[in-house]
């Protein structure tokens, strides 16, 4: 037997077995089992997301020997004919290659006149269907408007606007949905173990990352590095296959970005271009982490996550770029992207762009959070602060402060967050927002104000052993604490300041001093 791809290999055979079109399938089914069968459809979604394989099963589902039926047998005539696609009664039409009017009267127009040779249905699946040129559609027209009985038309199509009103308007409308990352890391999980091969989790994540929410880009990414690795595929063989870079490069050029620091820029640079990347994979990786690092910035699941190590390295990045400068970064990088498409010297224009970006104006620049000092010390009138040098590329260091003799709960919690912050930058993301609930002698409860960060510090133990610690070392030792989730929901704690009497003077000091002394208020 020919080798087959594993995106034929592994197409759906069954509605069950199609992922992540739940509504498509549901509706399908019911119309079919209730035999309210309509005689067009439409099906438009991205590519690779099952339009095909869908139509395909709604004819085995049609004409199959104990049907109709929400779900083929795949073991009559009927059902292994049209899985083969040698079917006689169902006709595959790839609109991209046959638009001419010719071939739609030739396999449509005529081919309607006569009933099925031995199915139920006759089944017309036109692929593409917006390639079709005007007078194509014009003979399709009449047909699709008033077909015989035994016919069905399925028109599948990934540019939705390029299809008439008047074919759009005679057929039932199912739109496809892109495949989330969890479904597509659950399905390379599921062939590579069928295929008897080994991946890293994170090489999967990666490759689904890059299939889009294609079900086939997806499992064709995968058989090329089945077939490009020996042994276990792992994530530095999908960056190498692929192209890319990863994701520690990535976030030196962004941190050598975020501080200005032109040389570390030019010199990562070079070492990704002695690597053989293309700069628009550059352009493309930075775009995709920086995607990451907003989502861990604002503390929004970001689906599947890898392990620890690169989880703290996400939420480290994040909080050493700041939620401003990765909004500003992600803007530019995107114009980036696309004006390199017009760039006859790639590589150098890129360099050159990046260098542009880190040195733009400070005022646009924001400087990563400073922790709050007690005392802020004037800086001369006459004095000019100048740079003469970029920072270097490490965490803000955290000064000591005083501790007040009349710190309050809310105080020490604020100073427990500070210290865990310094310790894990993650962990400070997490206790953003967070507040002092109720205290019972030295039990103190902590509420978060969802449930994401929550489950994230109560998930793993030695998280809360961490902040138990902390709470002792600054609360005391014989203090407790309990993690809730605050189910009103509110807002960071924002310290009013105490309210100052103003000092009487004038007329209200002379009455207040009238009374007081006992004068009657008449001489002065």
């Amino acid at each position: 037997m020919s080798y087959l791809s594993l995106y034929r290999k592994y197409r759906s055979q069954t509605f069950s077995d199609l992922i992540g079109q739940d509504h498509v399938v549901r509706t399908l089914q019911n119309a079919v089992a209730s035999g309210k069968i309509a005689h067009s459809y439409l099906f438009t979604g991205p590519r690779g997301t099952g339009k095909t394989s869908s139509a395909r099963l709604l004819a085995k589902c049609l004409n199959c020997e104990k049907g109709p039926t929400p779900e083929p047998c795949n073991a009559c005539e009927q059902c292994l004919s049209i899985t083969a696609g040698n079917c006689v009664d169902v006709y595959e039409l790839d609109a991209a290659s046959e638009s001419g009017v010719e071939n739609v009267r030739e396999t449509i127009v005529e081919a309607v006149q006569y009933a099925p040779n031995f199915c139920r249905y006759k089944v017309f699946i036109i692929d593409e269907v917006h390639d079709l040129s005007n007078k194509a559609f014009d003979a399709l027209l009449k047909t699709i408007e008033e077909p015989p009985s035994y016919v069905i038309f399925i028109l599948a199509t990934t540019e939705y606007n390029k299809v008439p009103p008047t074919i759009r308007s005679r057929c039932q409308k199912y739109e496809f949905h892109r495949a989330s990352l969890q479904n597509l890391v659950d399905r390379l999980t599921y062939v590579i173990t069928s295929e008897g091969g080994e991946a890293d989790p994170a090489a999967l994540t990666a490759i689904a990352r890059m299939a889009d929410g294609g079900y086939r880009d997806a499992l064709t990414l995968l058989e090329q590095a089945l077939l490009t690795s020996e042994g276990r595929i792992t994530l530095q063989h999908v960056y190498d296959q692929l192209g890319l870079v990863s994701e520690e490069t990535v976030d030196g050029i962004l941190i050598a970005i975020r501080h200005a620091n032109i040389p570390q820029l030019v010199e990562v640079l070079e070492d990704v271009a002695r690597r053989g990347r293309d700069p628009r994979a550059v352009l493309e990786s930075m775009m995709y982490r920086l995607q990451d690092l907003t989502r861990a910035a604002y503390v929004v699941e970001a689906g599947v996550s890898g392990d620890a190590t690169r989880e703290a390295s996400l939420f480290g990045t994040a909080a050493h770029l700041g939620r401003e400068n990765l909004l500003w970064l992600r803007g530019a990088i995107s114009e980036a992207h696309k004006a390199i498409r017009d760039v006859t010297l790639p590589r150098i224009w890129l360099e050159a762009e990046l260098i542009r970006i880190a040195s733009r104006p400070q005022a646009a620049h924001p400087a990563a959070p400073q922790p709050a000092q007690t005392q802020q010390q004037p800086k001369p009138k006459s004095q000019a602060v100048v740079e003469t040098e970029p920072k270097p590329v490490e965490p803000p260091k955290v000064e000591e402060k005083p501790i007040p003799a009349d710190e309050g709960p809310s105080d020490k919690w604020q100073r427990v967050v500070g210290e865990l912050t310094t310790m894990s930058k993650s962990m400070g993301l997490r206790l953003t927002g967070t507040r002092v609930g109720q205290i019972s002698g030295t039990h103190l409860t902590i509420e978060f104000a969802s449930n994401l960060e929550h489950d994230w510090m109560t998930s793993v133990p030695k998280r809360q052993a961490g902040l138990l610690d902390m709470v002792r070392q600054v609360f005391g030792e014989e203090w407790t604490v309990d993690l809730v989730v605050n189910k009103a929901g509110h807002t960071p704690m924002i310290v009013e300041p105490e309210a100052v009497e103003l000092p009487v003077e004038g007329e209200p000091l002379y009455k207040l001093a009238s009374e007081i002394l006992g004068h009657n208020g008449n001489s002065k």
